[in-house]
């Protein structure tokens, strides 16, 4: 059975936050809010996180899940969500012991929409 495709992250009704960075000068407070977004998109292994969590069935992965497929320690990848949770592309949910992550699809389209054309 092929693995369902990620769903296409729309961007917002609404550009107040972020409007595109090609339609108009961005104010300093925008330039640093979507500076700290894309700059945690700068890894590889941050990449592969998300792509793992749009791919996810039930829209969360448990920290626990990530460190077989990603290769990387349990610290290395708790680390890279931190970055990810920090620029608020990603939500975690503490459940007992482990932390469960969920992708902010708003912030998501944020970010798409600050580059569309």
């Amino acid at each position: 059975m092929a693995p369902k495709p990620a769903a296409v992250i729309q961007p917002p009704a609404s550009a107040e936050c972020c409007p595109s960075v090609l339609a108009a000068p961005l104010g300093a407070d925008q330039a640093v809010a979507l500076a700290q977004g894309f700059s945690a998109l700068g890894d590889p292994v941050r990449i592969r996180l998300l792509s793992m969590l749009a791919a996810a069935p039930a829209g969360e992965i448990c920290v626990c899940e990530f460190v077989g497929p990603i290769g990387k320690s349990q610290g290395t990848v708790s680390h890279h969500l931190k970055i990810l949770s920090e620029a608020g592309l990603v939500h975690g949910e503490r459940r007992g012991r482990w932390v469960w992550y969920s992708l902010d699809h708003a912030r998501l389209a944020q970010l798409r929409a600050a580059i569309a054309a």
